[in-house]
């Protein structure tokens, strides 16, 4: 089946990783997936939030927002709103526990990682974009840590990679990596969170519309694994330029 964009049902939408993009963080990238662009950046701090302090273990986290006009309407920023919406909450918790599966938390000793994945603009799979190029810009900020001594030469701080994907059934047919125009029709809409070796970290679906069989979800869940690994790839030589 071909999709309005012109790819197949098992295609990726063209995916760029622009590592170093901010030239203030210790780590960076700028990621896009088809129109979806985000930027993450990861900032390395010397020292643990109050609750780890002398248990020689490091922290990982992250913050996800969206721009007020990564969208075709502005949004107030939730800075003016006064609270973080649930949304927002949600996401940012997902990229923090997906980062924390890959990291060894006693090879990071008492440091700090704080992952920002700001949206500049949006056109579905903002979540799974933000996964992917948070890697990127941790992995980075690890190696930054280590060259300042912060981190034992020889600590093995990532035990794997991690990536995302968007998976969907639209019009009866499974679909990879949905953008805005698919996202809103999908009968079925899921996020696969996947590590480099192929093991699931999480998968987040719905029945927008339809209840989809279990033959249906091992089809979605074949298709996002298939396009994590693809993303791998793409982090990998992004980290090895």
């Amino acid at each position: 089946m071909t999709r309005k964009d012109g790819r197949t049902d098992d295609e990726l939408r063209p995916v760029t990783i622009e590592r170093g993009w901010s030239a203030h963080a210790e780590g960076s990238a700028l990621i896009t997936f088809g129109g979806t662009k985000v930027l993450c950046t990861a900032s390395f701090t010397n020292g643990v939030p109050r609750w780890l302090t002398g248990k020689g273990k490091g922290w990982v986290t992250a913050e996800y927002a969206m721009l007020p006009r990564a969208t075709n309407s502005r949004n107030d920023r939730e800075s003016i709103k006064g609270k973080v919406g649930g949304r927002t909450h949600e996401i940012s918790r997902l990229i923090g526990r997906a980062l924390r599966a890959v990291v060894d938390t006693k090879a990071l000793g008492e440091n700090t990682i704080v992952i920002d994945c700001d949206v500049l603009q949006a056109d579905g799979g903002t979540r799974t974009a933000a996964i992917t190029g948070a890697y990127v810009a941790l992995a980075d900020a690890i190696a930054w840590g280590r060259e300042k001594k912060f981190i034992a030469q020889r600590s093995e701080v990532l035990v794997d990679s991690v990536s995302a994907v968007s998976v969907g059934i639209i019009d009866g047919t499974p679909m990879l990596d949905l953008a805005y125009v698919e996202d809103v029709r999908a009968e079925t809409d899921m996020n696969v969170v996947v590590t480099g070796r192929g093991l699931f970290v999480e998968v987040q679906g719905t029945a927008e519309g339809a209840p989809f069989d279990k033959r249906e979800l091992d089809q979605l869940l074949e298709l996002g694994v298939n396009g994590c690994a693809q993303l791998r790839d793409l982090q990998t030589a992004a980290l090895s330029a």
